[in-house]
């Protein structure tokens, strides 16, 4: 059987991702969700001119060298002055606090010279300095976040600072977990002969969650059809948006996943992949159900979930796909065979120059490399190897 190419697994994936779904939350449970439809002003911000600076406001051509400015009030943040400036006169004015009607200026205070009730400038007066005008932020209509943006703390006080209560986001998916094999143990359980830490499902909760209403861990299923099955119930009666197993995605002896998730109403659209690490995945539906099936080795499974699931999930929640970087190498690439190669690296700074430092362990199970890389390199089928210096494509990971 011909191995499928990455770019055509990801487009028949993407296929079968649904339409964005809208829901309507309040911005303060908005913490990561991704917008569905943009956050538009509603109000000027700011919604007067307002002062940049403690100091005082004025007409800046009554300012002259030696000239004194009568003081007639003060404009406060929450309490502005009632009346206008006129000729000869000036307010003292505080940060965010609206300027008065007549002066088109502010001096801030450390340039300015009180006697009582009357006030001189040590500096020349610059026409509009420390004026925050009205709408200077963001004016009515202004489209403020796009549709696809996901909410940080930034977007989120931007939306507030325009009195947005709510918003439209995307609806998350509901995601299961299962790993299988019986030489698994949950972490922090005591070993026995020949047991291994499943490590999977943590690190695919963790990378997954973000993207996710919940992500629910079934545990460990045995390699028996009987409690391979059982679980298997359990998960689809959940009604889960996104089934991920791991292990027994290949074709062994003991290999039980894929007839199981067949026996249980699962149409597989295909299951090798023409890349490295990860070849043995597969992909699926069960009605509006995505059936991931990644490989039981730790970096295999999750390196495809970087390289395809991720993407899906974005894909589902209105995201853009993350951008490859571009950045030359800090070390040479080995040649590479027909598979598409997801190389290692960490992004660092040598020599004065950012690039990719290639990480030479191309183990599927070696987990502490995988930790240790901020990127995949992207080394074509038949890579001859890439010198220092080359400029390559890299896809960044880990990210939320």
């Amino acid at each position: 059987m011909n191995l499928l190419p990455v770019d055509e697994a990801l487009n028949r994936i993407l296929a079968r991702v649904p339409d964005v779904v809208c829901e309507r939350v309040a911005l303060s449970d908005a913490a990561g969700r991704v917008l569905a439809e943009p956050v538009v002003a509603s109000h000027n911000q700011p919604p007067f001119n307002a002062s940049a600076m403690d100091g005082y406001a004025m007409r800046a051509a009554d300012v002259a060298e030696g000239t004194w400015l009568e003081v007639i009030g003060m404009s406060q943040a929450g309490a502005g002055f009632a009346g206008a400036v006129g000729e000869g006169q000036a307010v003292r004015i505080f940060t965010g606090a609206p300027l008065p009607e007549g002066a088109d200026t502010v001096i801030m205070q450390e340039e300015a010279e009180r006697n009582g009730d009357l006030v001189r400038f040590t500096t020349p007066a610059r026409l509009g300095h420390s004026v925050r005008p009205r709408g200077y932020d963001f004016a009515v209509g202004d489209m403020i976040l796009e549709r696809g943006t996901r909410l940080g703390a930034f977007q989120l006080a931007v939306a507030a600072a325009a009195n947005t209560g709510t918003v439209k986001v995307a609806k998350r998916p509901k995601v299961a977990l299962l790993a299988t094999g019986d030489e698994l143990v949950m972490p922090g359980t005591p070993l026995g002969p020949d047991q291994i830490v499943a490590s999977n499902s943590v690190g695919l909760a963790a990378s997954l969650a973000p993207f996710a209403e919940t992500v629910t861990d079934f545990g460990i299923a045995r390699d028996s059809r009987e409690n391979l099955d059982a679980v298997l119930r359990e998960i689809f009666a959940s009604e889960p948006d996104v089934v991920v197993t791991t292990g027994g995605a290949s074709v062994g002896e003991h290999d039980l996943v894929q007839a199981a998730l067949v026996d249980h109403g699962v149409t597989l659209d295909f299951w090798r992949i023409n890349m490295r690490p990860g070849k043995p995945l597969m992909f699926g539906t069960r009605g509006k159900t995505l059936v991931f099936g990644l490989p039981g080795n730790p970096v295999s499974a999750l390196v495809t979930a970087e390289i395809l699931l991720k993407p899906a999930l974005r894909h589902w929640l209105g995201l853009e796909p993350v951008e490859p970087l571009r950045l030359p190498l800090l070390g040479p690439t080995p040649p590479n065979t027909a598979r598409r190669h997801f190389m290692r690296a960490r992004i660092v700074m040598l020599d004065g120059m950012t690039g990719l430092l290639p990480i030479s362990e191309t183990d599927s199970g070696h987990t502490s490399s995988l930790a240790a890389a901020d990127a995949l390199i992207v080394q074509p089928g038949h890579d001859p190897g890439q010198t220092t210096g080359t400029v390559v494509s890299a896809l960044p990971i880990g990210l939320g």
